[in-house]
């Protein structure tokens, strides 16, 4: 049992944080890599559909956690989500309702189009449909803002579910990362990919902003030119200070007013 006052104490998240804005040396390319939940977006896609359209299920995702592969519990509880009677159309609703915070987009979109120079990435244990559904009702598919988005598949059914399944199949070969990473996807072999494939892009540096425990593996692969945004008081932020192992520089944040700082820093150019 969770100690709730031990909880409360060791949580605490500050109003007014320490601020972390010193200049960032410019760079004539760069890459800039977000993970969606909690780092682009303000919420989680997957506990977000059950906040919204059902309790129980919410429920029921805390409780099945500890003991199920994470992606394939989401897929079980997509089809009770569906045997409730919840419409495509409803769980459509609910990820257009969810919220990405003004300032993250205005610090993305800024830097797009005053950095010529940089590409984004979007690396992410959400899903196709999720992310396919959320970007374009906060403008940021017209024009792309991402290079690629790396993320699940899924696709509806004709009976309106929502089929979600592993980036990589559990009947295929699997990932061999030792870090920690979910079997469904090894997020520091999908940045590895990435950048074999554009590597006539020959980015200066690579930013990564992120928040969870799964986001080490990517960010401990990362050089000493290398920048993480970390969002503080999660898993990630944890995992560095108990764990170390990064070469790359990290820069904390909080809120998204903050991201959106550190992201204008982005911007100078050689």
């Amino acid at each position: 049992m969770v100690d709730q006052r031990d909880l409360a104490v060791n949580s605490i998240v500050l109003e007014d944080p320490p601020l972390d804005f010193a200049p960032i040396p410019p760079a004539s390319s760069q890459l800039v890599v977000f993970d969606f939940d909690w780092s682009l977006a303000d919420q989680d896609t997957d506990r977000w559909v059950h906040e919204v359209l059902s309790p129980r299920l919410r429920i029921e995702f805390v409780e099945k956690k500890p003991t199920m592969q994470f992606t394939d519990m989401c897929a079980y509880l997509l089809e009770e989500l569906h045997k409730e009677g919840h419409s495509r159309e409803a769980l459509e609703d609910a990820l257009r309702s969810m919220p990405m915070h003004p300032g993250m987009l205005r610090g993305v979109r800024t830097l797009q189009k005053e950095h010529k120079g940089t590409d984004f990435l979007l690396l992410s244990n959400s899903n196709e449909v999720y992310i396919g559904t959320i970007l374009p009702s906060k403008g940021l598919t017209e024009p792309p803002l991402f290079k690629e988005i790396v993320t699940n598949p899924a696709q509806w059914e004709p009976n309106g579910l929502l089929r979600l399944r592993r980036r990589i199949s559990p009947d295929g070969p699997q990932h061999t990362c030792t870090v920690g990473c979910s079997a469904n996807m090894c997020k520091g072999d999908e940045l590895d990919a990435y950048k074999e494939r554009h590597a006539s892009s020959k980015y200066e540096r690579i930013i990564y902003v992120g928040d969870g425990g799964n986001d080490y593996c990517p960010v401990k692969r990362l050089g000493p030119n290398d920048i993480a945004f970390v969002r503080r008081n999660r898993g990630l932020a944890k995992r560095i200070l108990e764990e170390g192992g990064i070469q790359c520089q990290v820069r904390y944040w909080s809120g998204a007013w903050e991201a959106e700082q550190l992201l204008l820093l982005l911007r100078a150019q050689s």
